[in-house]
């Protein structure tokens, strides 16, 4: 089967992915070891992005490798209704049409938002696919699909007649805009340049004042005691006092905590127990009453003085200091950077509000999610993110799981006229589990739960429970949860309590921390910085103007988007060129170190797609060297670069391994780089070719070349398919026959593995000599600027019995690697012609001079070659001359630098030599 002669990886991605799929490759085959992986459901409105690319890329590496070892292996997919952001996307949709999900009402809005999700929500699971993901997409299930809906109920309800969930009035992060309480995830933190104002609160007595800090002055309104260090001399006579709280007229008190740092500021700080969450602590510690003073739009309530009512709360901020100012109780403002917390969705400043929100109890989840990973039944890759997860562990708070939207897992609890909560799976169930007749009229719970909550349902939920179904028994616990380090708490951690606690067992075995995926500088990538690649640019290519269009859609501001626009024709002045899936991913790979961050350059991906060009060029020699090769020849001999790729495939084989089970795909990846383009590409088709030319050797050996050459190949193939898996199942499909290998697709073919016994040390050891030797022939040339199409003599001096066995057992490999017209093998004390010389070990390699060099280039490249070995000189004569080295240092390293300095020595000699001869020239 001939290949075509360029790889074009549009021309075979798509067709193979189309039959993996519709074959049904993907799914467990019923047989081996189960191996399970749960994808982390990506938002349902997403699209793909790259840390989504390097992630899904590593979960598919592991998949593919282990379904090849024979494990019956799942990879579950789904994705996430993503409450807010799902509804945000619906509710602009709507905005376009002047309507709004009041207009609609609750019931027609969700039926508005289920239609988005069919027609236009499988934008990332086709992006998925672009990726080469092998999921088992018959299973693919949808946090809000009927099966996990009847569990999320499930677990719900339970937890709550076991006493874990309650209501209750405690502060959360309110979002004014969308009118939801949101998690700490969704929280972004920005510096900004604000003030800090000093106000003076006068002591109820009138024997003077407290001086208090804020930078949130509105929040005044809400003060309920100023708190001061009790070891505090300035002040600790004052506890027990009041304060008259201007503006407000009330009289609050000073009160003493360890919690005041009385060395910053001025020691008194002013506390808001519904608008502060430190504040909120320290107000339960003294039982202080909590004002609240803003509604869900953040205007200033009823609570207030009415002066304010009505006002947004930053229009209040500013006539509060006037007010403030105009009593004479403005002591200074200062300039001060501080964090302000945005709504990730909204834009809009979180403010800190007590409501009635329903809660988890975690502490008595979270001492069993503790001992699971301390008794080492979930381990963390790499071990330093545990520290992460105890630490959050062991200072756990309540979790706040609902949310005032409309889109999401409603919650299953009912309410009657006087606000009596009863939570059951319906409301039938409920006036039975109650003993409610008919005249109690029931209304449910508005708000719908936070989506952790149903995600952290994942992975058995997405299995069949409640129901004890064959999927559950077989894959659960998982395997192995691959996530980024930011969602530990958010998710891993749920994942861990709410799986201990309703499956009495783990969720998985392991989780396999990554880093986040930066730009080339370390930049986070994001809009506003215009530095965002889309992974299917990078593997389809897009012209320069459309991925400036990309960048720049929807900015608002004219300088932010020509600043963009600028940045990017800079550094893409063609756009970016299609490389291809096994590319990118490859590239993905190579930067998987654990934990750490990733910086991706561009220029890398290109360095591999030229890997895969190397592969597919190399796969075309061997199909054009072994047609019509029958594989089940057994006349063959294999010839030392035969059993020398056979020895290095096996090491390859045993590093790829080692990689794998280390989660270092990092390691993984380079070790099989390296074996494919160094050792089978640059040197092994090279010593082919004298093998392969008639007349050079007997028939057996030719036989055993060109079956080394397809075997080696066919092994390869297998061994780099769970990285590269479009190119490999190309090559495979058309080199399998040659190599005797049998079976419908690459991905369900045997896994290699490394056999010690075919690891032969003497073929290695005469082909690192021969490399060696060659190399130093190479670089001569190099030097010399003696072209690589003329054939030069080449002389050897000193040689050992062992280079005089090499040298003539490997005459044809010499003679075609470093292109020579002869060998000469100088006897001892036979005068050699004037040469450039290269040392292996003691081993002379001698190229005569005579008409091929430029005498001063030469003379210019020994002094060179001299300074460097007069600096090792000098820092080695250093070193040994330094007592404490050679005193303290084990003798075998002092021996070892002793040997190195003679060496170091003796060929100082042999270049000065050379200079002298070259000189009298």
């Amino acid at each position: 089967m001939s290949m075509e002669k360029t790889y074009q990886p549009a021309a075979i991605e798509k067709d193979w992915y189309q039959h993996w799929e519709e074959q049904g490759y993907f799914a467990p085959s019923g047989k081996g070891e189960p191996y399970c992986i749960m994808i982390p459901p990506p938002n349902v409105t997403g699209s793909l992005h790259m840390g989504h690319g390097f992630q899904e890329s590593i979960m598919d590496a592991l998949i593919r490798y282990h379904r090849m070892q024979g494990c019956n292996t799942l990879w579950q997919v789904g994705t996430d209704h993503a409450g807010i952001a799902t509804q945000m996307v619906v509710e602009r949709l709507l905005a376009a049409d002047d309507v709004s999900r009041h207009d609609l009402g609750r019931e027609k809005f969700v039926e508005k938002v289920w239609e988005w999700k069919e027609h236009s929500g499988g934008t990332i699971t086709r992006q998925l696919r672009r990726l080469g993901a092998s999921p088992d997409w018959s299973r693919e299930r949808f946090t809000m699909d009927e099966g996990f809906y009847k569990a999320v109920q499930e677990v719900f309800v339970q937890l709550y007649d076991d006493g874990l969930i309650y209501r209750g009035k405690r502060l959360v992060n309110w979002d004014p805009k969308l009118h939801t309480a949101i998690s700490d995830l969704e929280v972004i933190s920005e510096e900004k340049q604000g003030h800090l104002w000093h106000f003076r609160y006068p002591l109820t007595d009138g024997s003077g004042h407290l001086t208090v800090a804020t930078t949130r002055p509105e929040t005044m309104l809400g003060d309920t005691a100023v708190a001061v260090h009790p070891d505090d001399e300035r002040y600790k006579h004052l506890i027990g006092q009041t304060i008259t709280l201007p503006l407000c007229d009330r009289e609050i008190p000073v009160i003493g905590d360890d919690y005041v740092d009385k060395d910053f500021g001025t020691g008194c700080v002013k506390i808001t127990p519904a608008h502060d969450f430190n504040d909120y602590e320290m107000g339960q510690r003294h039982a202080l009453p909590m004002i609240n003073i803003f509604n869900q739009d953040a205007q200033i309530n009823d609570n207030a003085p009415e002066a304010y009512r009505g006002m947004d709360r930053f229009d209040a901020r500013k006539k509060i200091v006037e007010d403030l100012d105009a009593l004479g109780l403005l002591e200074k403002i200062q300039d001060h950077t501080l964090k302000v917390p945005y709504g990730d969705r909204s834009g809009v400043v979180i403010e800190p509000w007590l409501t009635n929100q329903w809660y988890v109890k975690t502490g008595p989840l979270a001492e069993e999610a503790i001992k699971a990973v301390e008794e080492g039944e979930v381990e963390f890759v790499p071990r330093q993110y545990e520290n992460m997860y105890f630490s959050w562990m062991r200072d756990i708070q309540d979790w706040c799981i609902s949310r005032q939207l409309w889109w999401g897992h409603r919650i299953p609890a009912w309410y009657d006229e006087s606000g009596k909560v009863y939570v059951a799976r319906s409301e039938d169930e409920a006036r039975k589990k109650y003993q409610l007749n008919d005249k109690v009229k029931l209304t449910q719970d508005e708000d719908v739960l936070d989506t952790w909550f149903s995600s952290g349902l994942w992975t058995f939920g997405t299995l069949g429970w409640p129901e004890n179904t064959d999927f559950l028994k077989t894959f659960h616990p998982t395997s192995v949860l691959v996530t980024g380090f930011d969602i530990i708490f958010f998710w891993v951690a749920r994942m861990i309590m709410l799986t201990l606690h309703f499956k009495k067992e783990i969720p998985f075995k392991t989780v396999y921390v990554h880093g986040l995926v930066r730009d080339s500088h370390g930049q986070k990538m994001s809009k506003s910085k215009g530095n965002v690649l889309d992974p299917i640019d990078l593997i389809d290519g897009i012209d320069l103007e459309s991925l400036v269009e990309k960048r720049t859609t929807g900015m608002m501001q004219p300088h932010l988007k020509q600043k963009i626009e600028k940045m990017t024709r800079k550094e893409f002045p063609e756009g970016i060129a299609p490389y291809g899936t096994d590319a990118l991913r490859y590239t993905y790979y190579s930067l998987a170190s654990t934990g750490r961050d990733i910086n991706f350059d561009v220029g890398r991906i290109e360095g591999f797609r030229n890997f895969c060009n190397k592969l597919w060029n190399a796969s075309a020699y061997v199909l054009m060297n072994t047609e019509g090769m029958d594989p089940a020849e057994e006349n063959y001999t294999l010839s030392l670069a035969d059993r020398w790729i056979i020895s290095r495939l096996q090491e390859a084989e045993k590093a790829v391994a080692e990689g794998f089970r280390t989660y270092r795909l990092d390691l993984a990846s380079q070790a099989l780089y390296d074996f494919i383009w160094k050792d089978y590409c640059d040197w092994y088709l090279e010593l082919t070719k004298p093998m392969l030319k008639p007349g050079n050797v007997d028939e057996a050996t030719q036989n055993g070349t060109r079956r080394t050459l397809v075997r080696v190949l066919e092994t390869t193939l297998r061994l780099a398919h769970p990285l590269m898996p479009f190119i490999t199942e190309e090559i495979w499909q058309k080199v399998k026959a040659r190599a005797g290998a049998e079976g419908e697709t690459i991905m369900l073919a045997s896994y290699p593995q490394a056999d010690e016994n075919k690891i032969d040390a003497q073929a290695i050891a005469d082909v690192e000599w021969l490399k060696s030797v060659t190399i130093g022939v190479r670089n001569i040339r190099g030097e010399m600027n003696i072209s690589l199409g003329k054939n030069i003599p080449l002389y050897f001096n000193n040689a050992s019995d062992n280079d005089k066995r090499c040298i003539e057992e490997n005459r044809q490999f010499l003679l075609k690697l470093a292109a020579l017209e002869s060998i000469t093998v100088l006897a001892p004390g036979e005068e050699a012609p004037l040469s450039a010389p290269a040392y292996v070990g003691d081993l002379e390699i001698l190229v005569p001079m005579a008409g091929l060099i430029d005498k001063d280039a030469e003379l210019a490249r020994l002094q060179k070659e001299a300074s460097k070995l007069q600096t090792e000189v000098k820092r080695l004569q250093g070193k040994l001359s330094n007592a404490k080295f050679v005193d303290n240092a084990p003798a075998e390293v002092v021996a070892k630098e002793k040997d190195k300095l003679k060496d170091y020595e003796q060929t100082l000699e042999k270049l000065s030599e050379q200079q002298s001869k070259i000189a009298a020239l």
